[in-house]
């Protein structure tokens, strides 16, 4: 009997309890859940009754995820009488923050509750009935737009008009300016005369005439100038020897003379071997020295080595040079491009083009088969990092139009290889991209970072992938900031509103959504997002315009709008219902 009556006694205890459990107060936050990154994440509060833990017994809070026919068991909060001594006078309050891995399937749902009363020291329990304290998950996040983007490498080939100086030097005797028979008839001459004859297209011919630092040459003040004009009258003959023509009127010949200045003498100076560096420092005394040029050329003279310097050194301060800029012979970018697609057809000789015009042919053509045959010729004529990389761009490119599997795959091959020969940022951006179409944010997420340097529109295309990845690994604030010094599109501007939805910046979300939908008509998902943060700033007219501009668009955003806890509030409001319909 002593036994039964301690049965009863314990379980009466129990109903009290589980009777008493209808009043304990249960808070969840975020409610309703959320997902960010992959990750559901909520805090759930419970304070119980006073009175209701009854000594020796235990309440324990079971939770449970439930969605369709399945359900996720979640840890318990257990509520113990011998912790709680003062239950009879002060509610019983607990907390635990929970996490479970999110899947797609789980955005309809429920988080619910059950109480079980029980006692340790006969093992009897008693449960309540189940209830609901968080309706789904708002997956927001998970309208993210992935983005990739191909980082080409420079080429190294430069399509614009370059200038190739040439250089002739012509000696004058001392205190002369004609230019003797022998200095036309030497080496330099000749090569003067070839290089005139050949026609070279040529912009400009600077000729600067110098002098000697010694009395003959000061006299003649006009020395130098007249020098620099000898050349430019030898250069203005031969190209009437050689009909010029109108071609002449197209080179600007400039001359310069350099008087009485140490430059070139101590330059010179330098270079000489003919005297030690003890008696070289002598001269540099006297010319960094005070006084005028002239008496410091005096003061020279009395130098032991002077006679010396005036023989070897001298004659070579006495001098016309002469710099001409030629435009470098290139081939047309039409010669290049027919070119580059019949070396990848193997109908010519890899030799035909240099690697950086090999390179430079593959973006002349739109296609990207064309540039794929191109860059992997291009692999096979030298092997260079760039090479490799622009082919794992180009795969990039290809995986966004079709077999994004089977590319991402061809591209993850390239840029190992490039990666291993030079770990450049193209390579880590590009292969950020690759892991990003084989479903892997977080090994995207670690190249893109080390995707530094970059500059212009490489650097605004790689940005609008960070943003994207950014979002999807719940850094809002990092994506806000990637995004907006991202490529300006439709896209980059979407994931933009987004981030700033996520970042709880709602007005300036609103404004991006709206430009992204002027970019892009079509762009239905961009209504839907400024539809969501009208509805989180309560502006119920915003929230029925831009979800009937979404549907209008994008007639699937119905289902999608109807089911999303981000509308909870106007779902029974009618003219929300008929811009749906």
């Amino acid at each position: 009997m002593a036994l039964f009556a301690a049965l009863t006694l314990s379980g009466c205890a129990l109903n009290q309890m589980v009777k008493m459990a209808e009043q304990q107060n249960l808070t969840v936050s975020p409610n309703p859940l959320e997902v960010h990154a992959d990750t559901v994440s909520f805090e759930m509060s419970a304070n119980l009754p006073v009175k209701m833990l009854k000594k020796g017994k235990i309440y324990t809070l079971n939770t449970f995820y439930k969605y369709g026919d399945n359900e996720s068991a979640l840890e318990p909060i257990q509520f113990k009488a011998d912790d709680y001594p003062n239950a009879a006078s002060e509610q019983p309050r607990a907390s635990k923050e929970y996490s479970f891995a999110y899947s797609p399937a789980m955005k309809s749902g429920m988080l619910e509750v059950q109480g079980v009363a029980s006692d340790p020291k006969n093992g009897k329990s008693k449960e309540s009935d189940r209830l609901g304290v968080a309706p789904g998950i708002i997956a927001t996040s998970k309208l993210v737009e992935p983005v990739y983007f191909g980082a080409y490498a420079d080429h190294g080939y430069n399509n614009q008009e370059e200038l190739i100086p040439v250089k002739v030097n012509f000696y004058f005797d001392q205190g002369r300016s004609v230019l003797k028979y022998s200095e036309r008839r030497s080496d330099r001459g000749k090569q003067l005369d070839a290089f005139i004859a050949a026609k070279n297209v040529t912009r400009t011919v600077t000729i600067t005439g110098t002098h000697s630092p010694e009395g003959a040459e000061r006299i003649n003040s006009r020395l130098a100038k007249d020098r620099a004009v000898a050349i430019e009258t030898f250069y203005q003959r031969q190209m009437k020897k050689y009909d010029y023509a109108g071609m002449a009127d197209s080179i600007k010949f400039i001359t310069k003379d350099v008087v009485e200045d140490w430059t070139v003498f101590k330059d010179s100076l330098a270079a000489y071997d003919g005297i030690s560096s003890e008696e070289k420092s002598a001269y540099l005394d006297i010319i960094n020295g005070p006084g005028s040029y002239e008496d410091k050329e005096d003061k020279l003279h009395a130098l032991p080595t002077y006679k010396k310097v005036f023989r070897e050194l001298y004659p070579k301060l006495r001098v016309a040079k002469t710099e001409i800029l030629k435009v470098k012979e290139k081939k047309t970018d039409a010669e290049i491009s027919v070119l580059a697609k019949q070396i990848a057809n193997g109908s010519v000789s890899a030799d035909t083009l240099s690697e950086e015009e090999l390179m430079y042919g593959a973006t002349l053509t739109p296609s990207l088969s064309e540039k794929e045959a191109i860059f992997t010729a291009a692999t096979k004529k030298s092997g260079s990092w760039t090479a490799h990389n622009n082919l794992g761009a180009v795969y990039i490119a290809m995986a966004t139009e079709g077999n994004a599997d089977a590319n991402a795959d061809k591209a993850l091959a390239q840029l190992e290889i490039a990666a291993n020969k030079n770990a450049a940022p193209e390579v880590h951006a590009n292969l950020a991209s690759a892991h990003l179409i084989k479903g892997n944010p977080y090994k995207a997420y670690e190249h893109v970072t080390k995707a530094s340097g970059l500059s212009g529109e490489t650097q605004q295309g790689v940005n609008g992938v960070k943003g994207a990845l950014e979002i999807m690994l719940a850094r809002y604030g990092d994506a806000v900031r990637s995004t907006s010094g991202a490529t300006d599109n439709a896209v980059n501007l979407f994931n933009k509103g987004l981030a700033q939805v996520l970042n709880k910046d709602y007005q300036n979300a609103i404004s991006s959504f709206e430009e992204a939908a002027s970019k892009d008509s079509n762009m239905g998902v961009a209504h839907y997002g400024a539809a969501i943060a009208s509805a989180r700033l309560g502006n119920e007219s915003n929230v029925i315009s831009h979800l009937t501009e979404a549907v209008k668009a994008t007639p699937s955003l119905k289902e999608s709008a109807l089911e999303d806890l981000e509308f909870a509030s106007y779902v029974s409001n009618e003219a929300f219902r008929s811009a749906l319909r």
